[in-house]
């Protein structure tokens, strides 16, 4: 058995890196990720006077969620939606209004497709 026909098939090399390209995304995400953290802090400090019966805050940032990526008009860009979590128990939660729940792409690459798919 020293004497195999198997061949290893060549990997696909990555794509080609454009610097530009690179750096723009760099940018949205920072900026993406300044505009979430300014959201972040204005709602906790409208519930900064809400303290536990131990003095503790209620309302904290815990953390974040799995990072994801979004498809956007520069190509797909990776971020993280921060997590608060409520201690006391009046169900507060924190939802972006840039970067709701389950969005994948932004509203100028859902506009393209249908036009794309009628264009053949």
């Amino acid at each position: 058995m020293a004497n195999s026909t198997l061949r290893a098939l060549p990997q696909p090399e990555d794509k080609p890196t454009d610097l530009l390209t690179d750096l723009l995304r760099a940018g949205a995400r920072d900026l993406i990720a300044q505009a979430v953290e300014a959201e972040l802090q204005a709602l906790l400090e409208l519930h900064a006077q809400r303290k536990l019966h131990d003095g503790r805050q209620a309302v904290v940032c815990h953390g974040f969620l799995p990072e994801r990526t979004i498809q956007t008009g520069i190509g797909d860009v990776e971020i993280k939606v921060p997590k608060v979590r409520d201690r006391s128990g009046s169900g507060i939660c924190f939802n972006s209004s840039l970067l709701p729940p389950y969005l994948k792409r932004s509203s100028s690459i859902e506009a393209l497709l249908p036009w794309l798919y009628l264009r053949g």
